[in-house]
């Protein structure tokens, strides 16, 4: 069979599966989503093989969004872990067949110690599903391996149902980008919305001159301070600067009399400034709303560096 035909049944046959698991959705999703919520716990996420891996990825998305989230491996719980696990701490346990005997080994004491069970399962009449407070169907009508062995469309719906319970508590949570950012620190998403403009302000080996720098030391002033600007300060403050822009614009005013002119002919007077302490995303806002490259800093009205895109 040709590679793309291929390729193209096998997405087919793993978008049916999520159909199917979707027209199968009801209210025990709203039952899982309120234990969750209302728990003092946390949610700890158990399963093996493939399971376990899609285990691992849902409480990690979980564990960022706002849920208190962790991965439990079933054998490694057996043998002492599940002295982590609390009363109050909310359990799911994926298998497809709802019979993988190292997740079943755990019933016993996930029953005496009062834990809400919810089994993500392809099989509701399994020993899993029976057996738990909850059952999250991720049933589909078969694998997208020819030999229905490996599991394709069925880790395929668990992975898809940990979005939807990721997503649906997101949204009951109220959960806002400052949030994500809040578990997000070294992402861009983080940076923007957490660090301040003190934190990436420029203050070394800045290009400055003076008002009445000829046009060829501004030229190389702005080229050997790899900002695509030069600053024009007195003292000790920034009264104008000149960008790559301003040059370009003062060519084609003035053509090849621009070089008889000085400096603070083509400079801008009061460039925008922002507080050190501002925060990262209110620069950016700025300098997008003004079509601008950089901002002057300034802490306590004192000129500090600049901020850059």
């Amino acid at each position: 069979m040709p590679i793309i035909k291929i390729a193209k049944e096998v997405i087919k046959t793993e978008i049916e599966g999520l159909e199917f698991m979707s027209s199968r959705i009801d209210e025990q999703l709203t039952i899982a989503i309120k234990a969750i919520l209302t728990t003092n716990g946390r949610l700890i996420i158990c399963g093996m093989g493939k399971s376990g891996i899609i285990g691992k990825k849902i409480a990690a998305s979980l564990a960022s969004t706002g849920t208190p989230s962790f991965f439990m491996h079933p054998g490694e719980a057996f043998h002492g872990d599940l002295g982590m696990v609390k009363s109050e701490d909310v359990f799911i346990a994926i298998s497809n067949s709802g019979e993988t005997d190292e997740v079943l080994k755990l019933l016993p004491f996930l029953l005496n110690n009062n834990n809400f069970l919810i089994a993500m399962t392809g099989n509701k009449e399994s020993t899993l599903a029976k057996n738990a407070q909850c059952h999250l169907d991720v049933a589909v009508p078969k694998e997208a391996c020819r030999l229905q062995l490996a599991p394709t469309s069925s880790t395929t719906a668990a992975l898809v149902m940990g979005d939807v319970l990721t997503v649906t508590l997101m949204e009951e949570r109220k959960f806002q980008p400052e949030h994500f950012a809040r578990f997000h620190p070294g992402g861009s998403l983080g940076r923007r919305l957490l660090s301040k403009v003190r934190d990436e302000t420029l203050t070394e080996e800045l290009p400055i001159i003076s008002q009445q720098e000829q046009l060829t030391n501004v030229i190389h002033t702005i080229s050997s301070g790899k900002l695509g600007l030069a600053l024009i300060v007195e003292n000790e403050q920034v009264i104008s600067i000149i960008t790559d822009g301003d040059l370009r614009r003062g060519i084609e005013k003035y053509g090849k009399n621009v070089f008889d002119l000085r400096a603070k002919d083509l400079a801008k007077l009061n460039p925008l400034s922002i507080s050190a302490d501002s925060g990262i995303q209110q620069a950016y806002e700025l300098m997008e709303e003004s079509g601008v490259g950089a901002l002057i800093v300034k802490d306590k009205g004192k000129f500090l560096g600049v901020f850059k895109k």
